[in-house]
């Protein structure tokens, strides 16, 4: 556990109400409701990440680290298009020529549910694995991740490690079994952090379980996995890593999150900005301006496409112990209400918005809102991004970082907002309506947060050019 004190333990912080929207030397200094006491107040982080292993062809040596870890019997996850590809087939191909007993699971949902993750966990508990391999995007890594933790305490209901108010937010106290995580996208990180996302049907919204104890125990990140990586796949998972590492540039500082867990077991994953998430995150901005262009449209791009990798790998340590929080809120019943838009490169059999996508959609207003809770930091994330920010006053903090956005989505041909999505104004309040549960997330913004400014916030994202 890191404990490191940045500010002073002063009466504004530590003893009595924060009111209003402070900066201190460039970073957050937002509301909290706090208790008389300043020994009450959180004053530390914890970093934690899964192992990771990077480099071209590491995926053949899954196999040995299967067999080294004893496993007997192992469940491989990944989805119907991944089944064909090669990482699926050297992966394989690994676990048998170390005669690793195996099964596969491959009906993955991309853009999972409760109903999928359920389906998958019923998969596990039936055969009784001891490990799990999960070779895929986001949605396999996420679904694996809940197969694992479900199977491994089969009593357990589905919500009762849900995040709250959706479902119980119960402390995971049991041991899982080992998982090894082989991404094949650069964007949501998954490898490295311990979150699973899923739509809650009945709420048409997503949601998801946060906790250290499901985070893999090794993450492979293997750039010869991108080759086959389709170009809107590539733009809109990278566009994800770049909101993963803004939002947590600039979310609350973990001092000002509120009160400290009566017990370091219950300390939060997402635990607000903090020094060592900073630095991933500012790496992480810094190579996808770099590199996300030539990588979405030149998959021969070796460079670029690793670069984004690791751009993925960084920011997920980031955002994983940090936190996101608006674009992220909002793109969860973006998603979660999608009608009947289709993206290409993504399966035809049911409508999706695909994370990235609804993650960035939104993303020139929410920064445009939030920058005047923390400046610098906003002007920062912009320079970051290559930007000219040397005679950008902190006023001009969120329209230039926000128009800053809208150039690098238009040179990747993001659609032109929520309208192009199937949206209309009318859809303004079941959008709200399915942000508000999501306390997680929508908490650490650096300023508070109401009903109406998530409505002005999506009102403003319907046309974004």
């Amino acid at each position: 556990m890191i404990s490191l004190k940045i500010w002073p333990r002063n009466s504004l912080l530590f003893g009595q109400r924060i009111l209003g929207n402070l900066t201190q030397n460039g970073t957050c200094l937002s509301y909290s409701s706090t208790g008389s006491n300043s020994q009450d107040m959180e004053y530390a982080f914890e970093m934690a990440c899964s192992n990771i292993r990077y480099g071209p062809g590491v995926t053949k040596e899954v196999g040995m680290d299967l067999q080294n870890l004893g496993a007997k019997k192992v469940c491989l996850m990944t989805d119907k298009n991944l089944i064909k590809l090669p990482p699926v087939k050297v992966a394989i191909e690994s676990l048998e020529r170390h005669k690793v007993n195996y099964k596969i699971y491959d009906t993955v949902r991309v853009e999972p549910t409760d109903q999928s993750f359920k389906d998958a966990i019923n998969f596990a508990k039936a055969n009784d694995f001891d490990a799990y391999l999960a070779v895929g995007g986001g949605s396999v890594l996420d679904t694996c991740k809940a197969a694992n933790l479900y199977a491994s305490n089969p009593k357990a209901d589905l919500l009762d490690y849900v995040n709250a108010p959706v479902g119980k937010a119960l402390p995971v106290t049991h041991t899982v079994k080992p998982l090894i995580a082989v991404t094949t996208t650069a964007g949501t990180g998954s490898e490295t952090t311990g979150v699973a996302i899923f739509d809650y049907l009945p709420l048409k919204a997503k949601t998801g379980i946060a906790s250290r104890a499901i985070k893999p125990t090794l993450g492979i990140v293997d750039p010869d996995n991108l080759r086959t990586m389709p170009e809107r796949v590539t733009a809109y998972s990278g566009l994800d890593v770049l909101c993963h590492a803004i939002e947590s540039y600039t979310a609350i500082p973990y001092q000002n999150r509120g009160l400290r867990p009566a017990n370091p077991n219950l300390r939060p994953a997402y635990q607000g900005s903090n020094p060592i998430s900073d630095i991933w995150c500012r790496h992480a901005l810094q190579m996808t301006s770099k590199y996300l262009k030539r990588a979405v449209y030149d998959s021969n791009d070796t460079e670029a496409r690793s670069a984004m990798h690791l751009a993925s790998c960084y920011a997920g340590v980031g955002f994983g112990n940090s936190g996101v929080h608006l674009c992220h809120g909002m793109s969860y019943p973006i998603s979660g209400l999608v009608k009947s838009f289709r993206s290409k490169d993504y399966s035809d059999d049911h409508p999706l918005v695909p994370h990235g996508l609804s993650v960035i959609i939104t993303a020139p207003a929410v920064f445009n809102f939030t920058a005047s809770a923390c400046p610098e930091r906003h002007i920062e994330a912009a320079q970051m991004l290559g930007g000219d920010t040397r005679k950008i006053k902190n006023a001009d903090a969120g329209k230039y970082l926000g128009d800053l956005l809208r150039k690098i989505m238009l040179d990747v041909e993001i659609p032109d907002g929520l309208k192009a999505l199937g949206y209309t104004s009318r859809d303004v309040p079941s959008l709200v309506k399915g942000t508000l549960p999501q306390h997680r997330v929508i908490k650490l913004a650096p300023k508070p947060t109401k009903e109406e400014d998530f409505a002005d916030m999506l009102e403003k994202s319907m046309k974004i050019y």
